[in-house]
């Protein structure tokens, strides 16, 4: 079970379950652009604001939940939910997660004709589209700044090698994957990658 002291409320009752739906439910109201959205998203709330987490334990979730089939937000939700309260954890925060694109293509698709012709509609989406690109990219640049203030090397060469595969020779992005996951099991087993 998580430790929150931060918010100090105790994993199991039914405010610690409410404010758990809530805070998912807000994240994946708002993670648009794609599954990376939902990092600084949840840095925000679960270690920034509550403290029920750390920085290294919201990029393993990530790490593990984008190597996985499916939805990454959904998929990074249900390893929280698991690590904060077990299965009923996992329950709250995997309905918290589906809810907001549930409700929204529900809307979307019952006037589907006039969100597809509208202009306005449009540029709305292209402005989110944006701000999420900014976002990931703020993520990155946070990232490698940590990694660099550090001395890190070797991660700093892993992430510019897989930034050229991709870029300069259009490697899929699943090889990437896999290989950046065999180096990190090779070469990263020392306690100053944590």
């Amino acid at each position: 079970m998580a430790d929150t002291q931060k918010l100090s409320i105790k994993p199991g009752t039914g405010h610690f379950y409410w404010i758990l739906f809530k805070s998912t439910f807000i994240i994946s109201a708002f993670t648009v652009g794609g599954g990376m959205v939902i990092i600084p998203l949840l840095k925000a709330k679960f270690v920034d604001e509550y403290g029920w987490i750390d920085d290294k334990e919201t990029l393993d979730i990530v790490a593990i939940a984008q190597s996985m089939p499916g939805v990454m937000a959904v998929n990074a939700a249900i390893m929280l939910g698991y690590r904060m309260s077990g299965f009923a954890g996992t329950m709250v925060t995997l309905l918290a997660t589906i809810m907001p694109p549930l409700i929204t293509m529900t809307i979307i698709a019952m006037f589907y004709d006039m969100f597809a012709h509208n202009q306005y509609i449009q540029m709305v989406l292209k402005g989110m589209q944006c701000g999420a690109t900014a976002i990931i990219v703020n993520v990155v640049f946070n990232l490698v700044k940590k990694l660099i203030k550090k001395q890190l090397v070797l991660p700093i060469l892993i992430f510019l090698g897989t930034m050229v595969a991709v870029l300069a020779f259009d490697v899929n992005l699943m090889y990437c994957v896999l290989a950046d996951a065999l180096l990190g099991l090779l070469l990263l087993q020392d306690a100053k990658y944590n």
